[in-house]
């Protein structure tokens, strides 16, 4: 039986450990609303955000959380410099009620502009109107901060970070990693979800396993592997690596796998290498370290070094995936290795957002 939407999000959020919450009650305690946003948030040191989960606002499971409208949330709770405390709703009215009514300082949603009227809250579009730059990549064109007042600084600070030139450009780049296009067509979705049920039962015990040992989120694996091979123990690439998780033969020698066509091994291998990635980015804070470590799987970590290095002398953040992401969008023309790292970490997000809201 299909889930709906309710439900679905329900589960999103019990599993990130974000309480579900509905309409606000009368007796719920409410923020002051009477002084501004901006002063409240300043004055917390934390941005709290009202939002739904989708494909453009944010994903959040297992306490991992992410998603095209929520990395541009956390971009302007870093320029304030505060934290951000996310509230997850089940749908748009109930996200911007609850920013009406003084339980968090912004909203982002989808929703229409006549809601936000009707509510009568001031909204930002994240695209600043140039919606073509998120419909190109699968992206609700209405995706959306919300507050509760125009006149407020937060509000007034939020439309100058949008819309300033080059974070459009940046805005535009975040849109392309989080492309929602893969698994769109009805060949490809197919494809995964035969694969899902015909060859994930004979390897998932080796997943989990391994995911254990090596304090992976076993789906994370599952992502990889279906990247790397469709989960296809025997497959060998015209550059050599080969098997399910497709080590090269000096990445199997250094983590200790005799056989890489052996599917245990190779998951074995795989798991084992990627908790390596993790360790060499651990400076990276934990909501941008598993992109670090997919990156530096797929092109090896001294090249990701070397452009955090660039980023760095430049007076840039490296620690920011959406940085390294930046620099790799831009620079893709001078090196074919860094349209294939984008796509890499790309498709194994999507896969693992596929592969968390069809296994129950």
């Amino acid at each position: 039986m299909q889930q709906t939407m309710y439900q679905m999000t329900k589960r999103w959020l019990q599993a990130s450990g974000i309480a579900l919450l509905s309409l606000p009650a009368q007796s719920a305690p409410a923020l002051n609303t009477e002084a501004p946003s901006y002063q409240q948030v300043m004055s917390k040191k934390t941005l709290t955000i009202a939002a739904v989960p989708g494909d453009s606002t944010f994903f959040a499971t297992d306490g991992f959380q992410h998603g095209f409208g929520y990395d541009l949330v956390r971009q302007y709770a870093d320029e304030l410099g505060v934290a951000v405390h996310l509230k997850g709703y089940a749908t748009d009215e109930a996200a911007l009620r609850a920013l009406k009514s003084g339980q968090a300082d912004m909203a982002l949603t989808t929703a229409s502009t006549q809601l936000n009227n009707q509510l009568e809250l001031a909204s930002v579009n994240l695209s600043c109107g140039y919606d073509t730059s998120l419909t190109d990549n699968g992206l609700h064109p209405k995706v959306s901060w919300s507050f509760r007042q125009s006149s407020d600084p937060l509000s007034k600070k939020a439309s100058y970070f949008l819309c300033d030139n080059i974070k459009l450009d940046n805005t535009q780049q975040l849109a392309t990693f989080y492309n929602r296009k893969l698994l769109k067509d009805a060949y490809s979705q197919q494809h995964f979800k035969d694969t899902l049920s015909e060859k994930l039962p004979d390897y998932q015990a080796f997943f989990q396993k391994e995911a254990r040992e090596y304090n992976h989120d076993w789906e994370v694996l599952v992502a990889m592997g279906y990247q790397e091979s469709h989960l296809n123990a025997n497959a060998v690439s015209p550059t050599g690596v080969r098997g399910l998780m497709m080590l090269t033969n000096a990445t199997a020698k250094a983590m200790g796998i005799a056989n890489r066509i052996d599917p245990v091994q190779s998951i074995t291998g795989g798991a084992k290498y990627l908790e390596k990635m993790k360790a060499e980015f651990a400076d990276v804070p934990t909501g941008d370290r598993l992109w670090f470590a997919l990156a530096a799987y797929n092109m090896g970590p001294n090249a990701v070094k070397g452009i955090q290095d660039k980023l760095t002398a430049a007076g840039i953040d490296s620690n920011s995936w959406h940085n390294v992401y930046a620099y790799l969008d831009k620079n893709q023309a001078l090196n074919s290795r860094y349209t294939q790292c984008m796509h890499y970490v790309s498709n194994i997000r999507s896969y693992l957002e596929a592969i968390k809201t069809q296994i129950a």
